[in-house]
């Protein structure tokens, strides 16, 4: 039996000289033999019968009501019931090749997308744990914006892309995203329905908000890998948390302007120099950043702080009794007047107070408690002057509680003595720490020699005469014979 390689050489030979003598003397074989492959070549092939066939429109049926996504092992106890008997590996060959056909006519036709300089903006959000990342990219330039937050919500999503904008230095055409539920309302014919927050937002900055299809990430891809670059090459490595947003932003802005300095794959080239070119085709930004979120107005109280979260926080004395604005951003409270941002703190615990000294003009004093005299003994004390009132708190920190009594001794030396005297007993008295009716008579009737010690003075510097040098070599030693 000749082999197929044998048999293909006869066929090649048959067709280059047209006889089967001829093909036989190249061959080496008889000319029956080459015959006989020529027949053999010749005659029609039956198409195998295979023992899945019975099953072949089923699978092609279920294949495309569920649009390839069955899978052969859920699909094969319904082909045994309809008389399947074939192993396991045969069906999955079955299905596989039920699905890439389904496929094939499913293609949407995609094409690579074409970029105009400050056309399109995409954005997104990725996730890890409880910290939350926008991304966003300008399409033409390749330009890349990542930013943190701890939510997802409407009043987060608009404040970023705002950032987004303010970094960018303009505003593009087209703000491409999926169909977030934060920015979209119910589909209606397949359409995304922006909410009227959106709306507004973008009526304000001058961009249309345009979403993708659904279950369509393909058409916004540059900003999903973005998401992926942004975990595994910043949030990953440097251990981000959202309980500390300040940080984890403060290392995005230097992370986007490291990889937005380096040349990129697509385009080749730098993005930070692409987004020169492409800001001058970029809508200007408006003056004021639109609001965003749920308004919430606090009145200034009469320690001149705002209460928000069971916590206060402190503004410029000024603006005691007026409405201003509160805001929370990256883990700060930020309190605005008429656009104006007046104050802003770090968020403390409920029952914390959060207060900035140069809105009350300076440090918080120390507390002083003033002398109040009352009766007639009191006022004629304090008459003295300001050693009297200082004699009255040295003795009560003393624990002097008979001071009310020995006042009316102290008025009567007063009397005896004159202003003078007792003024510079109760200097010494305070220096040194007598409080007592008694100690001030002691201190008058030693008198005036007593010595006064006094605290170390400063160093003392004393001018010295100059004095004349000579040489180290006057004091060398001479040479011995």
């Amino acid at each position: 039996m000749k082999s197929v390689r044998e048999r293909m050489d006869m066929l090649a030979a048959y067709r280059e000289v047209g006889t089967y003598r001829g093909a036989a003397e190249i061959c080496g074989v008889t000319a029956k033999t080459v015959k006989r492959a020529v027949i053999d070549a010749q005659r029609p092939t039956k198409e195998r019968s295979r023992n899945f066939d019975s099953v072949g429109e089923l699978v092609a049926d279920r294949v495309a009501k569920t649009q390839g996504r069955i899978s052969a092992k859920r699909l094969l106890p319904t082909a045994r019931t309809a008389g399947y008997t074939g192993s396991a590996r045969n069906f999955r060959r079955l299905v596989a090749a039920a699905k890439a056909k389904w496929r094939a006519g499913q293609h949407r036709g995609r094409r690579p997308g074409v970029w105009a300089p400050g056309d399109v903006l995409a954005i997104d959000w990725g996730q890890i744990g409880q910290l939350q990342v926008f991304c966003a990219v300008l399409a033409w330039s390749r330009w890349r914006f990542v930013c943190f937050a701890d939510n997802q919500r409407a009043e987060t999503t608009l404040a970023c892309l705002a950032s987004c904008f303010e970094a960018a230095g303009g505003v593009p055409k087209t703000v491409l995203s999926d169909r977030m539920s934060c920015l979209t309302g119910p589909a209606v014919a397949g359409l995304a329905v922006p909410t009227p927050d959106y709306v507004r937002f973008a009526t304000h900055y001058g961009f249309r908000p345009d979403f993708c299809e659904g279950a369509d990430p393909e058409s916004k891809g540059l900003v999903e890998n973005l998401v992926g670059y942004a975990k595994t090459d910043l949030m990953i490595p440097e251990v981000l948390t959202a309980t500390d947003l300040v940080t984890a932003n403060a290392k995005a802005v230097v992370w986007r302007d490291e990889v937005n300095g380096q040349v990129h794959s697509e385009i080749c080239a730098i993005p930070t120099e692409r987004l020169i070119e492409e800001v001058q085709l970029l809508a200007g930004l408006p003056s004021l950043r639109a609001r965003t979120g749920k308004l919430v107005v606090r009145k200034v109280d009469r320690l001149s702080c705002v209460r928000f979260g069971s916590a206060r926080y402190s503004v410029p004395t000024c603006h005691i009794g007026r409405q201003v604005e509160v805001r929370v951003r990256d883990g700060a409270v930020q309190i605005v007047f008429l656009g104006e941002i007046l104050a802003e703190h770090a968020v403390v615990p409920p029952g914390e107070a959060s207060v900035n000294d140069d809105h009350y003009g300076g440090p918080r004093p120390t507390p002083a408690r003033a002398v109040r005299p009352r009766t007639a003994q009191e006022k004629a004390f304090c008459a003295i002057g300001p050693i009297a009132e200082a004699f009255i708190k040295g003795a009560a920190s003393s624990g002097i509680t008979a001071l009310a009594g020995d006042l009316k001794d102290l008025n009567t030396l007063h009397a005896a003595h004159g202003t003078e005297v007792i003024t510079a007993a109760l200097e010494r008295a305070v220096v040194f720490g007598r409080f007592r009716a008694a100690d001030v008579r002691a201190i008058i009737a030693a008198g005036a020699g007593v010595p006064r010690p006094t605290p170390p003075g400063g160093a003392l510097i004393v001018d010295l005469p100059a004095v004349a040098t000579r040489p180290l070599a006057d004091y060398a030693i001479g040479e011995r014979a």
